[in-house]
């Protein structure tokens, strides 16, 4: 009996000592844009074949699988056969980053993050039929805080936020263990592996965490943690297999790593060797994705700047072209606009952000080819812009017809270019109801543009009549002096400029706020200021350290702007303000003409890998503009793809490798009161970072000059121009509609020159949404099928009614795989087809009409 006893507890302890298994995610990262040897395919394929117990998840760029039939056939053959099994359980190869071009997701539109899938599974699957997206897992940092309902909605079941050996530009923040719930900002769940809140950074290293390798000691912790199932991982990049690391990760010295350990795929392991389920759920925000690149050098901020505005050239151009197909059943412009897209999201990988200068290929820097990828997406949008208005209308010069982009009813001022005549004479134009309206004519970039206002509807179009006559008298925004100061009025706003003190702004005051005073004076740093510590002096330089020149550059009936010219140490630089009637934001920039290459930033730090202090992390040494205001019990809050974060930061400081915070700036940050009153946005022209604390103001990232990443150089070779703009309002960012004025500035109406006998209707607008609801993200025909974007930032999720002036055979909601959640109910009132839906805030849907027929 004590026999049988004893070969039982012998029984129960061996069997939970089995259970003490680890596993360990091992693939390859990489393709032909970043690193993948000729010859990798049929290493892989013979390394796949000598080690049958070994599972592999990759991330290869799908273009690169054009250029691997070609060059490798037999290999791509092979490798085909090899991925064709896509079954959960007995599968060896998951694609867990089907991304087009590997983007960070961080900096980079909404829109352009769903393109990066749409567009890579449809390559994949050219290439391989029988894929199946399953888990998302990514080498790099490549996260943002929306991608739960994007994948879900691609349909993916899993994700992981590890990246264990790829962390130079940052990882995500540790958070409980085997499994979570990642909740995205509108409430979708995803079933997640995270870097587990026992998974610290690796000692020693600036680029690890200790789940790299399935060391005896992380395992441990982890088992410690109450981790049953405890999995490393390690991405390989493709280049390595031709270094130490050949085939499986872990080596075949099984006294180097924790025992047993088991190769799986991600989703082999989730679903059938981890818990399966939590009910942990983590409430991801944009501040648990902690990532610094170089913000402020010269290379960042071009191809950010040169990112942006082909994100919102191409977007426009795919609205505008629908237009044009519903109004003149022109064709889809696909070969154009895909190859734009194309193009756009390589723009986007993130060695482009990560290692800008490094040459692609052996040519060009990535740097060099971001300026030319953006390039064919801003000349195809150009051109489909063009085309569709050529299809909308006939030349002349009688009218002006406007079109308005977005899905809200817009009242703003717009330019449209006119023959260079008309600066001679003085012109109105008639509005809808027959009322002169005024106009302001300027020159702008060599060409000749006429201002006035405009109202055009949801995504429509008005069209104006212009003629010759005086403009009308109305009240205009002026430019005064007074005592040494100059005095800057609107309808909104009014602005006192100290051109003793390098021009900055000693007072902001909002008429429509009751007169209140935005500028706090009571500190060390002035509003607009540009400050920023310089090697070569040792010391911070201030552009209130010598006077500066005021020159009024435009001052008329709608518009007026102002140039402060001074210095900062021996550097020239040029501010503008631009206050335009109406107009809630204040324009404003800076040209910054470089006298060599200074050093900015925080001195006397060396680069060396293993050391995680880094130059360019305290943002706080870098030409900043700042923005010091009376806004008390401040609040952050700030954009991010398809979400708004509210900052838990006390403070944005930090420098070094493991204590990195999120401070980038994507569209705008919002300063706000704690107490709901008062807020103030800044509005930035391309991805950068902020700086913001207790004892610092609200300041935009402007330069940065020193050694970066791996020790190279980011010089300045160049002058810097940064455009920005800031907008005080009442309450909170959501009830200022914050999110809206910016798609604003992303896509300004489009006023074009026209006969106005070649008008229809003067004012159509093709669809609206119920209290301007959710913002327009993207409209694009596929075949006959017309499909549109909406995203709700900032309302509740009560049901909205959608009007469009289209009849179609049904509407339907969709996911971005195309599958059918929901077909909407129609009804028809007055020549219009109505549909209600409802979303959650931060909410993401897709609307397809079938064969849609202007009404």
């Amino acid at each position: 009996m004590k026999k049988i006893i004893y070969l039982l507890i012998c029984f129960l302890f061996m069997g939970e000592a089995k259970a003490q298994s680890a596993y360990f995610i091992d693939g390859y990262h990489g393709g032909v844009y970043g690193h993948y040897p000729i010859g990798q395919t049929d290493f892989i394929n013979k390394m796949l074949k000598q080690y049958p117990d070994w599972s592999i998840n990759i991330e290869i760029e799908p273009e690169s699988w054009d250029i691997i039939k070609a060059r490798d056939p037999k290999a791509y053959s092979e490798f085909q056969q090899l991925f064709a099994d896509q079954s959960i359980n007995t599968s060896r190869i998951e694609y867990v980053n089907p991304s087009y071009a590997q983007s960070y997701f961080f900096g980079t539109s909404g829109e352009s993050n769903i393109r990066q899938f749409s567009y890579g599974i449809k390559l994949l699957r050219k290439h391989f039929p029988t894929a199946q997206f399953t888990t998302y897992s990514a080498e790099e940092p490549c996260f943002t805080s929306s991608l739960p309902y994007i994948l879900k909605s691609f349909g993916f079941s899993y994700a992981s936020t590890k990246n264990p050996n790829t962390m130079w530009g940052g990882y995500t923040a540790a958070y409980g263990g085997e499994l979570v719930n990642w909740i995205g900002p509108d409430g979708t769940r995803l079933t997640t592996v995270p870097r587990y809140v026992c998974e610290n950074l690796q000692p020693g290293s600036t680029w690890q965490s200790i789940s790299w390798y399935n060391s005896k000691e992380y395992i441990q912790k982890c088992l410690d943690a109450g981790i049953k199932n405890p999995a490393g991982m390690c991405i390989q990049d493709a280049s390595w297999s031709n270094g130490w690391a050949k085939g499986p990760w872990l080596g075949q010295d099984a006294s180097k790593y924790y025992t047993p350990t088991s190769y799986k795929t991600w989703r082999n392991y989730i679903a059938n060797f981890s818990i399966r389920s939590t009910k942990d759920d983590w409430s991801f925000t944009q501040e648990d994705v902690l990532t610094s690149l170089v913000w402020g050098s010269q290379v960042m901020q071009t191809l950010a700047q040169e990112v942006r505005i082909a994100e919102n050239h191409i977007v426009q151009a795919e609205k505008m072209a629908v237009i044009s197909q519903l109004h003149k059943k022109t064709r889809w412009p696909k070969a154009m606009i895909d190859e734009g897209w194309v193009k756009l999201l390589l723009s986007q990988h993130h060695d482009c952000w990560i290692v800008p200068y490094n040459n692609l290929q052996g040519k060009r820097s990535w740097a060099e080819h971001v300026t030319e990828w953006t390039f064919v997406t801003n000349e195809n949008s150009r051109s489909v812009i063009e085309r569709s208005l050529a299809s909308l209308k006939k030349n002349g010069e009688s009218a002006i017809s406007v079109y308005n982009t977005l899905a809200i009813e817009r009242d703003e001022i717009v330019k449209v270019k006119v023959p260079s005549l008309w600066i001679e004479s003085e012109w109105t134009v008639i509005d809808q109801q027959g009322e002169n309206q005024p106009t302001q004519i300027l020159k702008e970039d060599g060409e000749t543009r006429l201002l006035f206002r405009a109202k055009v509807p949801s995504f429509g179009y008005t069209t104006y009549t212009i003629q010759k006559a005086s403009t009308p008298k109305t009240t205009t925004p002026t430019i005064t002096q007074r005592e040494g100061k100059y005095i800057m009025e609107s309808d909104l706003y009014l602005i006192e400029l100290n051109p003793g003190k390098g021009g900055i702004i000693e007072s902001l005051k909002a008429k429509k706020l009751n007169g209140k005073e935005f500028v706090d004076k009571s500190g060390k740093w002035s509003f607009n200021e540009l400050r920023g510590y310089f090697g070569e002096e040792h010391a911070y330089l201030s552009s209130t350290q010598h006077p500066a020149t005021i020159r009024v550059v435009e001052q008329g009936p709608l518009s007026v702007k102002v140039a402060i010219d001074g210095k900062i140490g021996k550097h020239p630089f040029t501010q503008t303000i631009q206050l335009l009637q109406g107009d809630e934001k204040i324009d404003m920039g800076v040209h910054l003409d470089w006298q060599g290459n200074p050093a900015i930033g925080e001195p006397g730090i060396e680069f060396k890998s293993d050391n995680p202090r880094k130059a360019f992390y305290d943002d706080r040494y870098k030409l900043l503009v700042s923005f010091p205001t009376t806004i008390q019990s401040q609040q952050i809050y700030k954009d991010a793809p398809f979400d708004v974060c509210q900052s838990r930061l006390d403070n944005t400081y930090f420098n070094s490798w493991d204590q990195i915070k999120h401070v980038i700036i994507l569209n705008w940050v919002d300063l706000a009161s704690k107490n709901k009153d008062y807020g103030m946005t800044l509005f930035t022209d391309h991805t950068t970072s902020y700086v913001h604390g207790e004892d610092h103001p609200l300041a935009l990232t402007l330069q940065f000059s020193g050694k970066g990443l791996w020790g190279r150089d980011y010089i300045i070779n160049r002058p810097t121009d940064v455009s920005y703009a800031i907008m005080p309002h009442a309450g909170l960012w959501d009830e200022s509609r914050v999110w809206s004025k910016s798609e604003q500035t992303n896509e300004p109406m489009i006023a074009t020159l026209v006969d106005e006998s070649s008008i229809g209707a003067k004012v159509h607008s093709l669809f609206s949404i119920e209290d301007n609801a959710y913002e327009l993200v993207s409209m694009e025909y596929k075949g006959d099928d017309l499909y549109i974007r909406l995203f709700n930032a900032q309302n509740n999720d009560s049901k909205k009614s959608i009007h469009f002036n289209v009849l179609a055979d049904k509407i339907e909601l969709i996911e971005l795989n195309n599958d059918v959640s929901e077909v909407l109910t129609v009804q028809k009132n007055s020549n219009k087809s109505i549909v209600s839906i409802s979303m959650p805030r931060f909410g993401i849907r897709t609307l397809k009409l079938s064969n849609p027929i202007l009404n």
